[in-house]
């Protein structure tokens, strides 16, 4: 059983949410909370397994609570979720100790299945966002053709990467799931699996969602 603390301060929100995980198999409502400090002292107090967070909170926001939470408690997995689609607002969720990113349009198979993998430290980030920072934070084709060819090598190899992980690698920034990744790349699903495990590895990362980030911050892809 997956104990969840919900911390949003829109009341039909809230109030929509915890129907929709009081009812989800697997999932126990711990608790909510209706800003970002009553967030993090009932996340002190009750030590859930996931929390599903806003980040425009009142007090304190998502980001700020998020982080607070996790310099406490760090195996807590935090899972935002929020209308906001900005750069800075995802890059600065992430780098609070966010697990995941979702945004409030998604459907509530979709909100299930994302606590669910965050709380299995898989890490989840909407497809959407993902796509939409990748394309952001992409330099133009031309300027990756000028490049020198020694430079390029040098970036993709930095973490000792091989072709094919690379490959894979910006499969998961587009936000495919490991049977979609080898369904793209006709390998077999534990190829694919295989793959992902080795590229966590060596970016020292926890989670997909983290090894996403990664590859667009330093851009490994």
């Amino acid at each position: 059983m997956i104990n969840v603390l919900l911390v949003e301060d829109h009341v039909l929100t809230r109030m929509g949410l915890s129907m929709l995980l009081s009812n989800a198999e697997d999932i126990n409502m711990a608790g909510e909370a209706a800003d970002g400090a009553e967030g993090v002292k009932k996340a002190r107090e009750l030590s859930p397994d996931v929390i599903l967070m806003d980040i425009g909170l009142p007090v304190i926001d998502g980001i700020e609570a998020t982080q607070r939470i996790k310099d406490f408690n760090p195996d807590i997995k935090v899972l935002i979720f929020t209308s906001r689609d900005g750069e800075n607002d995802v890059f600065e969720s992430f780098k609070a100790g966010a697990d995941g990113y979702i945004m409030k349009g998604a459907t509530p198979e979709q909100t299930i299945n994302a606590i669910k993998a965050v709380n299995e430290g898989i890490g989840w980030i909407d497809p959407g966002i993902a796509k939409l920072v990748f394309s952001n934070l992409q330099r133009p084709s031309s300027q990756i053709v000028s490049e020198p060819e020694n430079i390029k090598t040098e970036r993709n190899n930095a973490y000792g990467l091989t072709d094919r992980e690379l490959d894979v690698l910006e499969l998961m920034v587009e936000g495919l799931t490991n049977p979609q990744i080898a369904d793209r790349l006709v390998i077999a699903k534990s190829t694919a699996k295989a793959h992902v495990h080795s590229i966590l590895q060596k970016l020292c990362t926890t989670s997909r969602t983290q090894a996403t980030v990664m590859a667009i911050n330093e851009r490994l892809i």
